[in-house]
């Protein structure tokens, strides 16, 4: 390998890194994250058999691109501060094997996220607003929870039910979001826990919820999938480089 190509990946790697911590940051200042638990991962640009995931136990107002765990297929740390929970590696690793496209894959316990989870008399509706939209035919749930999460086979389990879909809404337990970049399932997380809270604020008082139309909704979701409003992340990022720098370290 050229020392112009190492060059390049390793800059690849230092983008890549930066970007996971500004979404662990960003989280944390809309209100996604739960403690020191609940994991973001990412497909490494230099090698797509390497996986960089949340360090184990950190707080994630304290992840810098330096300290998220790098590792390999095996589930050995090659660098990083400390290695991810289990639950991290037997949740994301599957998934990240069974789909090429799931190149960032976030887990969270969202608050509204999690009460949408919760709710057995009602289903997530796609056509109830602007944010919900944007999933439209991409939402499926994973009925049944199981806490202990001893093995990898109910992360084979999530990931075949997940699909071809970005979402997996995992009953009692939040959510699981794939997407191509840090940036899009970033977005479609903080856009599904609004979309989330104002389906279940719009249902507290009883009545009727007015729908978007059918073909309204399927094409927002189109767009959605295709990308549209991505550049959201990189203003919310500018805003993570000027109030909190040390994410980039």
């Amino acid at each position: 390998m050229s020392s112009n190509v190492a060059s390049m990946q390793d800059a690849r790697e230092l983008e890549a890194r930066r970007d996971l911590a500004a979404a662990h940051r960003l989280a944390v200042r809309h209100g996604l994250n739960e403690g020191v638990w609940n994991h973001i991962s990412l497909v490494s640009p230099a090698d797509p058999d390497l996986m960089l995931i949340t360090p184990g136990h950190t707080h994630w107002s304290q992840v810098r691109a330096s300290t998220l765990a790098l590792m390999n297929p095996e589930g050995e740390m090659l660098s990083g501060e400390r290695p991810p929970i289990r639950a991290g590696w037997i949740i994301h690793r599957p998934v990240h094997r069974a789909r090429a496209d799931a190149i960032c894959v976030v887990h969270v316990h969202a608050p509204y996220i999690t009460a949408m989870s919760i709710r057995k008399d009602v289903l997530f509706e796609t056509r109830s607003s602007q944010q919900s939209a944007a999933f439209h035919g991409d939402v499926v749930y994973y009925d049944v929870y199981d806490g202990v999460l001893s093995s990898e086979d109910e992360g084979d389990r999530m990931a075949e039910t997940l699909g071809d879909k970005r979402v997996l809404l995992l009953r009692n337990h939040g959510a699981l979001v794939v997407g191509s970049s840090v940036a899009r399932a970033y977005l479609d997380v903080y856009q599904l826990e609004r979309a989330c809270m104002y389906q279940l604020l719009a249902m507290a008082g009883g009545g009727e919820m007015q729908l978007i139309p059918e073909d309204v909704a399927a094409e927002t979701a189109r767009l959605s999938r295709e990308g549209r409003n991505t550049e959201h992340f990189e203003g919310m990022k500018r805003w993570i480089a000027e109030t909190e720098p040390d994410y980039a370290q």
